[in-house]
C-alpha cells in the first residue's frame, strides 16, 4: 500500500470515529456532513472521496460502535476481567455510560434513529442485536443453569431492558429520577435471571 493510500485509510478511519461519536451524542440527524468534516479537519469536498452517501457513513460509523461487547469477552479470553451477567448490567445501567452516550452503545443512543435508517444499517445492527442477545443468553445460562429456551427470552428482555433503561435514564431531567432508573432496572434484572 503506498503512502497516500495509508493516508486516505487513515483518513477514513479517522472520519468514521468522529461520525461514531458524534452520531452517538447528537443523533443522525442532529450533525451534518460539513460539521463533521470541519471536525475532521477536511472539507465537505473530500467527503465524497471516501463515501459515496451519507447512508454510507452513517452504517459505517453504527457498525464501528458495535461490537463492544465481544470485545470484552475476547479480552476476558486473553486473560482480561471476567464478563458476567451481573457485570455487563452493572456497565451497561452505570452513570458513566449514561452521561457519555458518544463513548457507549449505539443502540441504546440511536434506537429511534436506527429505526429509521436505511436498509444497510438497519441489517448491520440486526446481526449485533441477534449476537448481544446470544451473548447474554449465554451468560444467563453459565450463571444460572437455565435452559437454552428460557435462556434466550430472558435474554430478549434483558437486553431490552438494558436499550429501554439507559434512553429513559438519559431523557429525564431528574438526576434522582434517572438514577433510581438505572439502579432499579439494573437489580430487578440481576433478581429475575437468578
Amino acid at each position: 500500500m503506498g503512502h497516500s493510500r495509508i493516508q486516505k485509510t487513515k483518513t477514513h478511519k479517522r472520519i468514521v470515529a468522529i461520525a461514531a461519536k458524534r452520531f452517538r451524542e447528537e443523533g443522525l440527524a442532529g450533525i451534518g456532513i460539513a460539521d463533521l468534516m470541519k471536525e475532521a479537519g477536511l472539507t465537505v469536498g473530500g467527503f465524497y472521496k471516501h463515501f459515496n452517501s451519507r447512508d454510507e457513513l452513517v452504517a459505517e460509523a453504527v457498525s464501528s460502535a458495535l461490537g463492544t461487547w465481544k470485545c470484552q469477552m475476547d479480552a476476558a479470553a486473553s486473560g482480561g476481567p471476567a464478563v458476567t451477567y451481573g457485570s455487563l448490567i452493572d456497565d451497561y445501567l452505570s452513570e458513566t455510560h449514561r452521561n457519555h452516550p458518544g463513548a457507549g452503545c449505539p443502540v441504546g443512543a440511536l434506537a429511534g434513529d436506527i429505526a429509521r435508517s436505511d436498509k444497510r444499517t438497519r441489517a448491520v445492527v440486526t446481526g449485533q442485536i441477534r449476537d448481544n442477545i446470544e451473548l447474554v443468553a449465554t451468560l444467563i445460562r453459565d450463571t444460572n443453569k437455565k435452559d437454552k429456551g428460557t435462556a434466550r427470552a430472558q435474554a430478549v428482555l434483558a437486553y431490552c431492558a438494558l436499550v429501554g433503561a439507559i434512553g429513559v435514564a438519559r431523557a429525564v431531567s431528574d438526576e434522582r429520577l434517572s438514577g433510581e432508573i438505572l439502579k432499579t432496572v439494573a437489580r430487578l434484572l440481576k433478581r429475575s435471571a437468578a
